[in-house]
């Protein structure tokens, strides 16, 4: 029995996924998530899990973040990104984090299927209007997704709440624990990626954001230094 997970915080959304699954596979065990936290969960839950479906933007995700650190955690997983976002630029730089497809959300169910089909049996699926051209990342981007792959699932939790933008009280509030665990959290992860303060752990996650209007922003800020 196939087993297929499915990480997206819409509801509807990730019915008609669950649809266009069990169109694809006739049978397959389906679970879902809507967060960053019970993903970890599931896949640590369901080891025979063998394609998962991933929406860029869940609470506990930021941009590419999740694919960046799911695709660490379990390297021999194959992930499809499921989004919103269409453009040839953001597809490629996916599938340079190490995407296995990528589906737009507005793709149709025979589009779906035709994606999962052909990502579990081993090919990668991009929509037809990108196929043929590459995307290497910016070296900046490329440096900060291996440091984010070093990070632990709290430590990746930690991130993305800085990022944001909540304080030491209220992550410690969101985690259940206390602020000095925090504090050692967010020690670990300023050695990780080779900064000094919350401000620069921010601007550096702004380096996987989707937006390329964040991007830059966060490159015109490491350059130049917070304002």
């Amino acid at each position: 029995m196939r087993e297929i997970l499915i990480a997206d915080d819409h509801p509807l959304f990730r019915d008609a996924l669950k649809r266009a699954v069990l169109q694809a596979l006739p049978g397959a065990v389906l679970h879902e998530v809507d967060g960053v936290a019970a993903l970890h969960a599931a896949i640590e839950a369901h080891a025979d899990v063998e394609l998962l479906l991933l929406d860029l933007h869940m609470p506990g995700a930021s941009g590419f973040s999740a694919l960046v650190h799911t695709r660490a955690q379990h390297p021999g997983l194959p992930i499809v990104v499921v989004s919103a976002h269409e453009e040839a630029q953001v597809i490629r730089r996916a599938i340079a984090h190490g995407a296995s497809g990528y589906i737009p959300k507005s793709a149709s169910v025979e589009t779906i299927v035709e994606a999962v089909r052909k990502v579990l049996g081993g090919d990668l699926w991009v929509p037809a209007a990108v196929r043929g051209g590459g995307t290497a990342l910016k070296p900046a981007e490329a440096d900060v997704a291996a440091q984010v792959a070093q990070l632990t699932p709290q430590q990746f939790r930690v991130l993305n709440m800085i990022a944001e933008g909540l304080l030491n009280k209220q992550i410690a509030y969101e985690l259940g624990v206390s602020e000095a665990t925090v504090k050692a959290h967010m020690t670990a992860i300023m050695r990780k990626l080779g900064v000094s303060n919350r401000t620069q752990v921010a601007l550096l996650a702004s380096h996987l954001a989707v937006d390329a209007d964040a991007l830059a922003g966060g490159d015109a800020m490491l350059t130049n230094g917070p304002h």
